[in-house]
């Protein structure tokens, strides 16, 4: 559905593959697996994933894209009014800067990114003779961009097989929800994936991913009251054994206060590299857009924890601020891998630093 798929074609051009349909896939129920599964090597299981297959966005933008950049401006819409409210006057001035710093706080960028960028935006536009708010605001969006841009990084599978990908997040972020999201992305570019439902700590969680793993046509390891390290291993033994191109994990929600369940999350790490010692590939992070802040000390207690690799940002579909991302990008410069702007399959898309400073100064 999507063109943030791109293939590094090795010198010998791979065997063409066919066309995914573009129509939702839950006729074939998951195939799940209740008792531990022998490791054995596997192998790549077509030459089309035998090289990296890269997450990142076509240079043209295609029909949905668009449509789905409409949703994300319409998400951050609040925000974006009171931001480009500032600019509504007939003169630049110490008022005007001023008024944008607290609108600004007030989308939660964050003190230290506020004052880069008012900072910023002063001396490129005292340097460059603008008076016109209109232009200083086209400034700002180009600076905003230039911040945001360490955090469009594309994804990268296929280097490993399986590549194991962890999922952290607290309750309520939207992490197994992202996982279903991840999962129909993947499986319509091709890579087969399997699901591990490795939160055994909340109420129905493995339910849960089973829904998704039933939307997606994916098989899941999934075993009731089971140790998360242990299903987390079966679950990485199984890809390398049946040759998985993709393993998502997905772990139990915790607060990062919660310091037995962080100890958890790292012993499931650990077990994984017995597994396989070059594993996990990945370890993201799925926050909520709407914490603020909140959102910017989570990305620093798991990144001390499990050593973050990328970030999913979600339900940017509400009363989510967006100022947080450049928080992060000043503070803790994780990548930021997806964005989400709501509940369907198709409402989560790769994330661009220019797109996203356009929308959030609409």
């Amino acid at each position: 559905m999507f063109s943030f798929f791109k293939k590094k074609l090795l010198p010998t051009p791979p065997a063409a593959t066919a066309a995914v349909p573009d129509t939702p896939l839950a006729a074939t129920p998951a195939t799940r697996v209740d008792a531990p599964l022998t490791s054995t090597t596997g192998s790549l299981i077509g030459s089309a994933l035998a090289a990296p297959i890269v997450l990142a966005d076509a240079p043209a933008p295609p029909p949905e894209r668009q449509t789905w950049l409409a949703k994300l401006k319409a998400g951050l819409g609040k925000t974006a009014a009171s931001l480009s409210g500032v600019f509504g006057g007939a003169k630049v001035d110490e008022a005007l800067y001023e008024e944008l710093e607290s609108a600004l706080l007030m989308a939660d960028a964050g003190v230290s990114a506020t004052q880069f960028l008012t900072d910023t935006l002063r001396r490129k536009a005292k340097a460059g003779g603008v008076t016109h708010p209109v232009a200083l605001k086209n400034l700002l969006i180009s600076i905003l961009a230039d911040l945001l841009q360490p955090l469009q990084k594309p994804l990268v599978i296929g280097q490993h097989t399986p590549t194991v990908i962890m999922v952290a997040g607290v309750n309520g972020a939207g992490k197994t929800t992202s996982i279903g999201k991840l999962t129909r992305h993947l499986a319509e570019h091709g890579a087969s994936v399997l699901l591990a439902a490795a939160d055994t700590f909340r109420a129905a969680a493995r339910e849960q991913l089973s829904i998704w793993a039933d939307r997606n046509t994916v098989e899941i390891i999934s075993q009731a009251g089971a140790d998360p390290a242990a299903v987390s291993f079966d679950a990485v033994s199984a890809g390398k054994a049946r040759g998985k191109d993709v393993v998502l994990i997905d772990t139990a929600g915790r607060l990062p206060t919660q310091l037995h369940l962080m100890e958890e999350l790292k012993k499931i790490k650990r077990v994984i590299q017995k597994a396989d010692p070059t594993a996990p590939h990945q370890v993201l992070l799925v926050i909520d857009g709407n914490t603020g802040q909140n959102a910017v000390s989570q990305v620093k207690s798991f990144d001390d924890a499990l050593g973050l690799t990328g970030l999913i940002v979600t339900k940017l579909d509400g009363t989510a601020k967006g100022g947080v991302l450049a928080a992060i990008a000043r503070e803790r410069p994780i990548p930021v891998y997806f964005i989400g702007v709501g509940e369907q399959l198709n409402e989560l898309e790769t994330f661009n630093a220019r797109e996203f400073a356009q929308a959030l100064l609409a």
